[in-house]
């Protein structure tokens, strides 16, 4: 008898509706609360949204959720040159974040937290953005104008792998104060790639930077700034965190989580349905 295994990102429409549209939320819960009635198995992208998945579904049983890593599309830098299509870009002369425009993201403390680096340092480099357009963010274009630094963003919107690699390896640090994040690739791709971090300490995020990114408060302005200021006046500390980063990236590998999830559906194979499984009482 077939067995159904479902993979968990995350419920951030659960937690936060405001940040996405009514279908989309809705289109969302119905698969996992689907999933909580008939999946024979639930893999979760991080301990965060296991623990949050269980917290919203406690009839489901916990032995059946096991949390399988992802990990980096690329596996280190190399002798690249920039791509013809992206701007003249200097190395190691541009802040990075890489995430869909959304409030999920950020981007309004992000941007207000760059915009005071620059009037503190009197200048600035540039803040390259890239990611698409998402939902319930069109004033987008309005709030660079109001802090002053819509010269000084750069909105690349999709670009393919060999471009965002250059940018990931090239950028002076990688700044994700994502309020929200089922896991946070990026992360985990910048870091790969030696990549100072900057990212928040929120949900499943510290899971994958652990010791070796600054991590912050993504609700506090001052706190994102702060770590900007830190990295962009002390070259030996970014130095040690491209290190760093390096190391705990290499923690994470696609064979390992191949592997892994083999591992499951053979498990899932030995178990009965859950169907058949002894219901959970509610307390």
């Amino acid at each position: 008898m077939a067995r159904l295994v479902y993979t968990l990102y995350d419920l951030g429409f659960v937690e936060y509706p405001e940040w996405t549209t009514e279908a989309n939320r809705m289109g969302c819960f119905t698969g996992v609360f689907n999933a909580s009635l008939y999946a024979d198995l639930i893999i979760a992208i991080s301990n965060y949204s296991r623990q949050h998945f269980l917290e919203v579904f406690p009839h489901y049983p916990a032995e059946r959720v096991v949390v399988v890593y992802p990990a980096s599309r690329f596996s280190a830098p190399s002798d690249l040159t920039r791509p013809p299509h992206l701007p003249p870009l200097q190395p190691h002369s541009f802040w990075l974040h890489v995430g869909t425009l959304e409030p999920r993201k950020n981007h309004q403390r992000l941007l207000q937290a760059y915009a005071r680096l620059k009037a503190h340092l009197g200048q600035s480099m540039p803040l390259v953005l890239v990611g698409g357009q998402g939902w319930l963010m069109d004033d987008f274009a309005q709030t660079l104008e109001g802090l002053g630094v819509q010269q000084d963003v750069i909105h690349l919107g999709y670009i393919d792998d060999t471009a965002l690699q250059w940018l990931y390896q090239y950028c002076f640090a990688f700044v994700f104060p994502s309020l929200f994040e089922g896991f946070g690739l990026p992360v985990l791709e910048a870091m790969s790639l030696g990549a100072p971090v900057i990212a928040s300490a929120v949900t499943s995020v510290p899971e994958i930077t652990g010791a070796a990114g600054v991590l912050v408060d993504p609700q506090q302005e001052e706190a994102i700034y702060g770590a900007m200021l830190q990295l962009a006046t002390d070259p030996q500390f970014c130095a040690s965190l491209r290190h760093q980063a390096r190391q705990q990236a290499a923690k994470f590998s696609w064979s390992a989580t191949a592997q892994t999830v083999l591992n499951c559906y053979q498990e899932v194979l030995t178990h009965p349905r859950k169907t058949d499984y002894p219901a959970r009482s509610m307390q």
